[in-house]
């Protein structure tokens, strides 16, 4: 199974870029965040042609997340059920019947000094409390989707410009820590220790071109889907499309 994810930065605003990938029929599943889009406006006719299940859990702003995939989708979770949260960010499914899928855009929280941050530092503390539950299972579980938090200096192309910033935040870093010494594995990072790339550039000063990014999208495996993990690469792409969005993809291949 071949999966990626990736921050649309609004489903309407790049619908023409997201249906290229759609069209190439390169990703088993899709998980999308940042739609944009209330459930009820989130365009399902524009996908009908391309084979894909959906599940959407939208709102408008800056929220929304969705799962396509080929194959079924089931026990659909929307929202965080240890966390009441109106904001739209967390949802769960069993995809193909053997492969549970968390598809989170996790709160950006500005600066530590704003008001939001605390918000994100309660979301992170809740997601450890619930993901505790399927670290060791037996069951395969990926948790996938834009983190915004780069977990370490080298996953930002200048550290000093992030200083006070959530992104960088060493509370938000610590909690982030804190899955992979359960158990988790950041799946990009054990495939490629020692390189500098980046999942996210800003659309001013030619960020893309210069490679001023951070690594803000991630794959976390627990145990057992770590077992099945072939490959994990930055599809960079979506970001070189016409009226692209601001990431790059998450690509992730598992057996």
């Amino acid at each position: 199974m071949k999966i990626l994810t990736l921050n649309i930065n609004s489903i309407r605003a790049h619908i023409t870029s997201f249906l290229e990938i759609l069209k190439s029929g390169e990703y088993d599943t899709i998980l999308v965040q940042e739609l944009k889009a209330e459930n009820g406006a989130f365009p399902h006719n524009l996908f009908d042609e391309y084979g894909y299940n959906i599940k959407v859990f939208g709102q408008k702003s800056w929220n929304g997340v969705a799962t396509f995939s080929k194959f079924s989708i089931e026990d659909t979770v929307r929202g965080m059920p240890n966390y009441p949260d109106a904001n739209a960010r967390f949802l769960e499914t069993v995809i193909d019947g053997r492969l549970r899928i968390i598809n989170v855009y996790m709160p950006n929280g500005e600066a530590e000094d704003s008001p939001k941050f605390q918000y994100k530092l309660d979301w992170m503390r809740a997601f450890t409390e619930y993901i505790s539950q399927y670290t060791n299972s037996d069951e395969s579980v990926i948790i996938g989707g834009d983190f915004n938090v780069a977990i370490e200096d080298r996953d930002i192309w200048n550290p000093k410009n992030y200083i006070g910033s959530s992104i960088a935040a060493p509370s938000a870093r610590a909690i982030m820590q804190e899955w992979l010494n359960m158990g988790w594995t950041d799946i990009w990072r054990r495939m490629h220790p020692e390189d500098i790339d980046y999942t996210w550039y800003g659309y001013r000063q030619r960020s893309f071109e210069n490679n001023h990014g951070l690594r803000l999208d991630y794959f976390l495996a627990n145990r057992t889907a770590l077992k099945s993990v072939k490959t994990c690469e930055i599809d960079k792409e979506p970001r070189m499309a016409d009226k692209s969005t601001d990431h790059c993809g998450l690509m992730l291949k598992i057996d």
